[in-house]
């Protein structure tokens, strides 16, 4: 399906306990696919996160149900092709936006599960971004941005609303971010905290300012809403 761009105000994510038959039923091959996945990246670890189902968008209200399963589910659903199209990942981004206009985006290092991906910092959800019972996707964007660039809360201030690309198997949401810094000068951040760090997430940095500076190595949700923010939609 072509990619589906457009924004809302408010999230309505519950989190609800459910059984998902491709797990069950697919339970040997899934786990024989993580252990030749961590020959590969020794570090991955098959942590809890979330999935979506049963997405509904009313105006600008979007509303979702979670559900709680093993990372070697995910990643076995993803690599041979999203064979349930009844649930999608859904995670939120942080878009880091200087105050000259340039986006930040990272490149995800060789231990990670999507090493030489350019995109900005996110993760899929897991059980730590539940809160009474729904998922905080503002909160898993401060999470994820302060583990994979060192930023704080206090170092940008967000756009009130969120601009999603649903592309049938992901559905990101992005949250632009204002860095009252230049692009430069916010590169440079970034760069230092990686520099200290012992296993970073990120390996590089990068600016994006024009439609030059697109990148095959960038998803197709990624590329779709950094098109949509240079062409003035905002």
């Amino acid at each position: 399906m072509p990619p589906e761009i457009f924004r809302v105000s408010t999230l309505d994510l519950k989190v609800r306990s459910f059984a998902w038959p491709f797990a069950a039923e697919r339970r040997a091959e899934i786990e024989t696919h993580f252990v030749g996945k961590q020959r590969e990246t020794p570090a991955l670890w098959n942590g809890r996160v979330l999935l979506g189902r049963n997405m509904v968008r009313t105006g600008k209200h979007l509303s979702s149900d979670y559900f709680e399963t093993d990372f070697a589910n995910f990643l076995a659903w993803r690599d041979w092709g999203f064979p349930d199209p009844g649930v999608f990942n859904g995670f939120g981004m942080g878009a880091l936006k200087s105050s000259d206009g340039a986006f930040l985006l990272g490149e995800m290092s060789v231990r990670t599960a999507n090493a030489g991906r350019i995109y900005f910092p996110a993760g899929t959800p897991d059980p730590s971004d539940v809160k009474d019972g729904a998922l905080d996707l503002t909160g898993s964007v401060v999470r994820e941005l302060t583990e994979e660039t060192g930023l704080e809360a206090a170092d940008y201030a967000m756009d009130p609303h969120w601009t999603c690309v649903f592309t049938g198997p992901s559905m990101a949401a992005f949250r632009v971010l204002h860095v009252d810094m230049s692009g430069e000068d916010l590169r440079t951040r970034v760069q230092a905290y990686l520099d200290r760090e012992t296993e970073p997430e990120l390996c590089a940095v990068h600016l994006v300012r024009t439609m030059s500076d697109l990148s095959p190595a960038m998803p197709l949700f990624v590329t779709v809403f950094l098109q949509d923010q240079l062409s003035g939609g905002g």
